[in-house]
């Protein structure tokens, strides 16, 4: 039987690794890191942190092409199809 726990091979070794790390070592190592670019406080400026607006189920009935068409475009149709109603219902929105 193996001392290692179930999981990833070597996952172990990997978070004994990472735990003997000075706070300054992982600093340097995400700086040098390609897939970790840098970011401005400008980057940040509209972020959103929060909780999604919450989704309310309607039974409601499209045209069958329409369907088929979001349908084609793969996985998450809903969203996509909640995005374009989102987008017209912003543009048409009365200001004021």
């Amino acid at each position: 039987m193996s001392a290692e726990p179930a999981g990833k091979p070597g996952r172990a070794s990997d978070l004994e690794r990472i735990a003997a790390l000075s706070d300054d070592e992982i600093e340097a190592m995400a700086c040098a890191d390609a897939d970790n670019p840098a970011t401005r406080r400008e980057d940040w400026a509209e972020a959103f942190i929060g909780l999604p607006p919450q989704k309310t189920p309607v039974n409601a009935k499209f045209d069958e092409d329409v369907v088929t068409w979001f349908k084609a475009q793969g996985r998450g149709y809903q969203t996509r199809m909640n995005a374009v109603l989102r987008h017209y219902m912003e543009t048409h929105r009365k200001t004021g």
